[in-house]
């Protein structure tokens, strides 16, 4: 089996706790495991399964500074995620430029087939 590593950032990024806790560290920036346990109304237990779930996703990363241990967003795994969106964004836009030219096609079609029947 081969390794999707994109897929487990969505998995990651599908539970809306991890999203909270990416969002606490985008606007913080560097924190400590207790201090992102302190937004949570769960156990502290809970909050350490989904940063391991992060940690796994590269959507974070951990360094250990004495007895703690502090988190950050991987701003390389975000980069690659945002390509991913962009690329994803720019494949939707063109099939649904295509498509507005076969309905355009098919409105003056109409439009054309009901002059002739006047």
């Amino acid at each position: 089996m081969v390794y999707n590593m994109s897929m487990d950032m969505f998995v990651a990024l599908a539970d809306p706790t991890r999203r909270a806790i990416l969002e606490i560290l985008a606007s913080s920036g560097e924190l400590s495991a207790t201090a992102i346990y302190e937004h949570f109304a769960v156990s502290p237990q809970a909050i350490s399964q989904h940063l391991k779930v992060l940690r796994e996703a590269r959507l974070v990363v951990m360094e250990k500074r004495a007895q703690k241990h502090l988190y950050r967003l991987n701003p390389q795994t975000l980069s690659q995620f945002e390509t991913w969106v962009q690329q994803t964004r720019q494949r939707w836009e063109e099939r649904f430029e295509a498509l507005d030219k076969v309905l355009e096609a098919e409105k003056q079609k109409l439009a054309q087939s009901e002059q002739e029947q006047k």
